[in-house]
């Protein structure tokens, strides 16, 4: 509702400001904004009470330096520069204009944190707990004239425990801020007025149906005429207020609303002297079988989460230049789906999805587990009911609002949550069908939902580490989830993720739309270079500490390439990924975690977006969209290396979510090498593609015999006369020769196990060391996907690296074509092979196959080194480059090329090790 400048009196600016209850103590501070913001409140101390259920540091003593009075630096989340928890007073005169008599008067407070409690003149007003609304007060009907005190008290501990580690509250993200961050004005309308006015759309019938709630401060009934649009109702009201529904047609060329097309329209509704504006989208939300529907069209939902992560104001923004820019970077990347993990976001934010047509899943500011419960009769219970219903009046016109949960992750009581979200569900459906409802994001599946949250499925499962299916399956494009969507399979699915997740499915009854939950969580390496960018309230003193421990390592100057290399790998875990998903037909959708870092929670890394949202430097929007967008080329390959023997086979396929069919589309395919060189090509026949699933292109075979190798490839897909382009690395390598897996070559000897190597270590002898990784001291787990979510919080679960690094124009890999990061090829030197701790050996000596450690422990790894031992050229490769290499095009391939190195003049190894340093690493 818009207001004249004649109704309202801005109160931004200087407020007289005291901590607590001590009147004292009283302080300047602008408003709006945060008072830690503002530099108030207590240090921070090893002993500062979070809103959080975790400490600050990992137990032992590695961490005790930096829990020391002026060195206080928290690894595990973002560090403010003050904290406080408990009640703040803000006070002020204002000024009631003469023009206001008869008029009643509100005070609108927009995002305070957390409890407000009013006062006017001595006179207590009222109290307001939302964490997603206004606080909005009645200050009544013919207020005196002149100069009046208004005294604000904001308490920002847990009025109702909503859970600690809700991003509405916990300093994980956002902090736990005091203050109010929005709008704060004094409101004059008319005594009886439009309280809300929600739009039901109709896009069958291309009208609006208005639910008007009408208030009423005069203390007595009456009448009056309403308006909407061209159409009129009477209206009567009580003492208390009245309700009024009428349909409003609109032009029969009203457009709908999408995220193609996100077009809003606008009425007023007039009641007297009391004018209300509503925007709104012509927009019906639904389903069809597994598949969630947008005006009928089937959609496919390509998400990422937002948690409420902003470093330099410890708070959200309140504008919508600000959300466009961050929603603007989210479509960028292809996404049409943002979910507010825990938290409702302000106005501001659904104002700038509506205009880029995003859609949003909001949820109720709760994540109940760990410090509470849902369903065991706590005050949890019945202030989500209140603050959906808050949520749903203050923002239930927007069309970008498509889903709505409770929250996050309910837990302990399985038995409770269900019955209590099976009720909540079961409400919100009957209240608002606008939108859609499921219980929560992660669980529990039920029938009442209209779509499940959870979850399943995904490339790697929480806590499934070196058992999933990235690290030990094959590298291949041929996975879907099909058993998720299929009636068919769908039985004999349901019981493998009973057998699994029992609290994700246990009353999952037949396939419906899945989102699959938090997906991803794939990591990199710290980006240091933005340290100087925390410049507001939040400092990256989790940076800090990870720089100070990796130059003590002597790795320092490695930390920009530990970035780029985990980068490229990490981009390669979401591709497969979000493929995975795509080539699903009849799927509805991933949350990705997420695009951008999470701060908190042991420092998740998880984004190719820094915590600012700007690109960390290693895959542009454009790349990224290539596998991540409303229309996709997807490449079913069962293989991703091959002999020079094979034929490379692929099925040819198309994921279209666009706004109308892709007529006489022509699809194209090639194959080429590093160097762009095509070496193979081919179309595909013209065909209509429709919209709303996956279609099959056709099949393609490139036979190998005659293509260089070795070589890396790239298979590319793509429509003709567009922009849509995808491509799969390939690798192609020569035929295996019948002893390849026992010869050696240039005089090099090889040793399998640690008294082979001693037996053999002579002065002027060449000797591969190939040891077993049972023998690889350390205890890292090396896996070939990045780190899942972190290690701190994983409790150390595998794998513990971030890919490897090395350099491609080093002879080791003259007959073995690499990047500097990993690929598909790596997974054959990964799988089965150990990382071996290098910390003891030379500070200049490099790995000439680095793994990158976890940033908690930086230690230097390696998977291939050498040095001189004994007085012998010694080379060690942690990697099984013995086992079935007939089948094992890159494992072959490799030993070949370590062979070659060998027996070439360039093995010349500089650096000494003695035996006791090297029994330490491998022995």
């Amino acid at each position: 509702m818009s207001h004249s400048p004649a109704s309202l009196v801005d109160l931004s600016g200087s407020w007289q400001f005291t901590l607590g209850d001590a009147p004292d103590d009283t302080h300047r501070i602008q408003l709006p904004g945060s008072l830690q913001a503002a530099g108030f409140g207590d240090e921070v101390t090893a002993e500062t009470p979070w809103m959080l259920r975790m400490a600050p540091w990992p137990s032992g003593e590695r961490y005790a330096p930096y829990r020391q009075p002026g060195n206080i630096k928290m690894p595990f989340w973002l560090q403010p520069e003050k904290y406080y928890a408990g009640a703040a007073w803000y006070r002020r005169e204002m000024e009631i204009p003469g023009t206001w008599g008869g008029k009643r008067i509100t005070l609108f407070l927009e995002r305070p944190h957390i409890e407000t409690r009013v006062w006017l003149d001595d006179r207590e007003i009222g109290s307001n707990n939302s964490l997603s609304t206004p606080h909005v007060y009645e200050l009544g009907v013919g207020l005196a004239p002149g100069r009046h005190r208004l005294a604000i008290r904001v308490d920002n501990r847990l009025a109702v425990d909503v859970g600690t580690n809700a991003h509405s509250v916990t300093d994980h993200t956002q902090t736990n801020w005091n203050g109010i961050i929005g709008r704060i004005e004094l409101r004059a309308g008319a005594p009886v007025w439009i309280e809300e006015a929600q739009v039901f759309p109709d896009i069958a019938r291309k009208s609006a149906r208005l639910k008007i709630a009408i208030g009423n401060a005069t203390g007595k009934p009456g009448h009056g005429t309403l308006r909407a649009g061209t159409q009129s109702v009477e209206a009567a009201w009580t003492e208390k207020g009245g309700a009024v529904e009428m349909e409003v047609p609109l032009a029969g060329d009203a457009a709908l609303w999408d995220e193609f097309s996100p077009v809003l329209h606008r009425l007023d509704v007039r009641l007297g002297e009391d004018t209300k504006t509503v925007a709104f989208g012509l927009r019906e939300a639904g389903t069809r079988g597994t598949q969630i529907t947008v005006n009928g069209r089937p959609i496919f939902l390509r998400g990422t989460l937002e948690c409420c992560v902003f470093p330099r104001t410890g708070h959200p923004p309140m504008d919508v230049a600000e959300w466009k820019r961050i929603l603007g970077i989210i479509r960028d990347y292809g996404f049409n789906h943002v979910r507010f993990h825990s938290w409702c976001p302000p106005e501001a934010a659904f104002e700038a999805a509506d205009e880029l047509g995003l859609y949003l899943q909001i949820e109720c500011s709760s994540w109940a587990n760990h410090s509470t419960e849902l369903g065991k009769g706590l005050p949890v219970d019945a202030w989500l009911y209140e603050e959906g219903h808050r949520i749903v009046r203050a923002y239930g016109n927007h069309p970008s609002f498509l889903l709505m949960a409770y929250g996050n992750e309910p837990g302990e009581d399985r038995a409770k949550f269900t019955e209590y979200l099976a009720h909540w569900v079961a409400y919100w459906k009957r209240q608002d069908t606008r939108r859609l409802h499921t219980t929560a994001a992660g669980w529990p599946a039920i029938p009442e939902n209209d779509y499940h949250n959870i979850p399943d499925p995904r490339i790697q499962a929480w806590g499934e580490g070196l058992a999933s299916r990235i690290n030990a399956l094959p590298p291949a494009t041929t996975a879907d989830y099909s058993g998720f969507v299929d009636v068919a399979k769908f039985p004999e699915t349901l019981l493998l993720m009973r057998e699994k997740n029992s609290w994700n499915c246990a009353a999952l009854d037949t396939p419906r739309p899945i989102v699959s939950h938090e997906i991803g969580q794939w990591c990199a390496y710290p980006d240091f270079s933005e340290i100087p960018k925390y410049t507001g309230l939040l400092k990256a003193k989790n940076f800090e500490i990870f720089q100070e421990t990796l130059e003590a390592a002597h790795l320092g100057g490695q930390a920009r390439d530990f970035l780029m290399a985990s980068g490229r790998l990490q981009v390669l875990c979401y591709k497969e990924e979000i493929e995975s998903s795509l080539r699903t037909n009849g799927f509805g959708g991933f949350q990705v975690l997420q695009a951008n870092d999470f701060p908190g929670q042991g420092a998740a890394l998880v984004g190719w977006l820094n915590a600012f949202w700007e690109s960390k430097g290693y895959v542009t929007p454009e790349e990224f969209r290539r596998f991540n967008d409303s229309t996709v080329l997807l490449a079913r390959l069962a293989q991703r290396t091959f002999s020079g023997r094979d034929t490379l086979r692929a099925e040819l396929e198309i994921a279209h979510f666009g706004a109308g069919p892709l007529e006489e589309a022509h699809a194209y395919w090639r194959l080429a090498d590093a160097e762009g060189r095509v070496h193979a090509t081919g179309e595909l026949p013209t065909r209509t593609i429709p919209t709303g699933g996956v279609t099959a292109l056709g099949r393609i075979e490139i036979p190998l015999a005659g293509l260089p190798a070795p070589g890396g490839f790239r298979l590319v897909a793509g429509l003709a006369g567009t922009t849509c382009e995808n491509d799969w690395d390939v690798w192609g390598y020569p035929p295996a020769k019948t002893a390849e897996t026992v010869q050696t070559s240039g005089g090099v000897l090889v040793a399998r196990d640690w008294n082979e190597l001693l037996a053999q270590a002579r002065p002027g002898r060449k000797i591969l060391f190939n040891p077993p990784p049972e023998q690889v001291k350390g205890g890292v787990a090396l896996g070939f996907s990045s780190i899942f979510w972190n290690t701190a919080l994983t409790k150390n679960q595998p794998p513990h690296t971030l890919g490897i690094l090395c350099d491609p124009g080093h002879p080791l890999f003259a007959h073995f074509p690499t990047e500097f990061h990993s690929n598909w090829q790596w997974w054959e030197l990964v799988h089965g092979g150990a990382a071996m701790v290098l910390d003891g050996l030379p500070p200049d000596l490099r790995p000439l196959v680095q793994v990158i450690d976890d940033w908690f422990t930086n230690r230097r790894l390696g998977l291939v080194f050498e040095a001189r031992f004994n007085g012998c050229d010694l080379l060690v490769c942690a990697s099984d480059i013995t086992s079935a290499l007939a089948g094992r095009h890159a494992a072959r391939q490799f030993r070949h090329s370590l062979f070659e190195y060998m027996a070439g003049a360039a093995f010349r190894p500089q650096h000494p090790i003695n035996q006791a340093v090297l029994e330490r690493i491998v022995g």
